[in-house]
């Protein structure tokens, strides 16, 4: 069920992102899409590992939980996470500032709700 809430609630971070995203330049709120599209990476992440029995309130970082996920299911290595800035540290939000930084991390974002809806991990 919590894994559920989870998946649940990264998408609705990664519409609320994609919604800022398309927005005209001058009116997108960067902080906006980063903040929702790395709470969606995460939440996805720990959905993932709640799924398959694994606490994930000890992994703190993104690359921690991404390096657990990897270990269950070694498909996770299609999701490049090198353009996401954000990985080795809890999440901050200094390198929201750019359209095209922030992009990025939406792109992760979207291309992990993208494998765990192809894995049929999540509908």
């Amino acid at each position: 069920m919590k894994a559920n809430e989870l998946f649940n609630d990264a998408a609705e971070k990664l519409s609320a992102a994609s919604k800022e995203l398309y927005r005209p330049e001058e009116d997108v709120v960067t902080y906006a899409i980063c903040k929702n599209a790395q709470f969606a990476i995460e939440n996805y992440l720990k959905g993932f590992l709640l799924k398959n029995d694994i606490d994930p309130s000890k992994y703190k970082t993104i690359d921690s939980l991404y390096e657990q996920c990897k270990l269950i299911n070694n498909k996770f290595e299609e999701i490049d996470l090198s353009s996401f800035e954000c990985t080795s540290k809890e999440i901050d939000y200094k390198y929201c500032n750019e359209v095209s930084k922030v992009s990025s991390c939406f792109d992760v974002a979207d291309k992990l709700d993208t494998f765990l809806r192809r894995e049929k991990i999540i509908d």
